[in-house]
């Protein structure tokens, strides 16, 4: 008799390492995401490898390795996270608990103001800059992976994950996702050398979700959407939304250029041309602006 594969409703009320598994956030493909509680009551959010990657030891030696080294980025605007272990059975890692994520909002409120979107895009090209300046590439940002604290901030999550699962794909041949096709760069599609400024493109894939309520590029065959990343020229944000900035859809499309050479080539010049986007409002917003930015 063959047993059902574990589901993550059979977690919930259990605990795992220190943890109470509470309810169910959400799930990739490799791993589910739980809201917790510590033994004091305070919220946690608990990422648990499925049983069949779990039980894979590369798998779990990659993961692991990875989640060590995004526990290491210490930001205000990067997850913190504050365990990683196996208990018993169950491979996971603890980090704090974010209430809503940029792609929760779009799916309530659909394209976001302006003013948001550029500072969310701040928050994320902090968290760049400082994981860029530590030498770890993201390689999978999306809104998903943008996580809104309570206090309004933008916090990227997932560091490294990627990384996990390419590398586990490389050494062993299995059938896996990589990144998520949509916001793929062109190198990465190529199957190119890679370095930091495939993040840009990813968050210009983002940026433009978040302005017009869709991706550039879409396609139900990989081979087809991996093409327009190489080839396809984006759509004019204007167009959808005459209301955005020229400032803005400059910043938005540089992030989307095609060769690596012409995006950004770290996040500091992307932080600079962000507050230009603001620099033609009214004064009053503009010196609000200028005081959250420096700080």
């Amino acid at each position: 008799m063959t047993h059902a594969p574990p589901a993550p409703t059979d977690l919930l009320g259990r605990t795992v390492g220190p943890y109470d598994l509470v309810r169910l956030l959400g799930q990739g493909g490799f791993a589910w995401v739980f809201a917790g509680r510590e033994l004091d009551g305070s919220p946690v959010a608990v990422k648990v490898l499925m049983p069949r990657y779990a039980g894979d030891p590369q798998f779990e030696s990659r993961f692991r390795n990875e989640a060590e080294t995004a526990a290491k980025l210490q930001h205000p605007n990067i997850i913190r996270i504050r365990f990683v272990a196996r208990s018993g059975s169950f491979v996971y890692f603890a980090m704090d608990l974010c209430a809503d994520s940029l792609a929760a909002r779009l799916e309530r409120e659909g394209p976001l103001p302006e003013a948001d979107i550029v500072r969310l895009a701040g928050d994320v090209a902090r968290a760049l800059q400082f994981a860029h300046g530590q030498g770890v590439i993201h390689r999978d940002l999306k809104p998903d992976n943008i996580l809104i604290h309570r206090d309004g901030r933008g916090v990227l999550s997932d560091f490294g994950i990627a990384r996990a699962v390419s590398g586990y794909v490389a050494s062993t041949g299995v059938n896996m996702t990589i990144g998520t096709p949509q916001y793929l760069s062109p190198e990465q599609a190529q199957g190119r050398p890679l370095d930091a400024r495939l993040d840009f493109y990813a968050l210009g894939v983002t940026l433009f979700k978040a302005a017009t309520g869709e991706v550039p590029f879409t396609s139900p065959d990989w081979f087809s959407l991996a093409r327009m990343h190489v080839e396809a020229s984006p759509p004019s944000l204007r167009r959808k939304r005459p209301e955005l900035s020229r400032r803005f859809e400059r910043v938005v499309m540089k992030c989307l250029a095609k060769h690596p050479d012409d995006r950004y080539p770290d996040a500091a010049a992307l932080l600079a041309d962000l507050a230009e986007v603001h620099g033609k409002r009214p004064t009053g917003l503009l010196a609000r602006w200028r005081e959250w930015w420096s700080g």
